[in-house]
């Protein structure tokens, strides 16, 4: 698992009681639909971080 900003966007931007992100609300006073932008990038890099951890060590 990576560290550092994903982790953090990640514990934040959670779905909130009426479906909006309740990190894009807290931040910045946006209304955004969960996922947000931001959940989609920290889960791509966590995917792409475990994906090259697992092929070096296939290597």
């Amino acid at each position: 698992m990576t560290g550092g900003p994903e982790q953090v966007i990640l514990a934040v931007h959670v779905r909130g009681l009426d479906g909006m992100c309740a990190g894009c609300r807290a931040w910045w006073a946006r209304l955004s639909p969960y996922p947000c932008w931001q959940v989609d990038w920290a889960t791509s890099r966590q995917a792409r971080a475990s994906v090259a951890r697992f092929l070096a060590g296939v290597r």
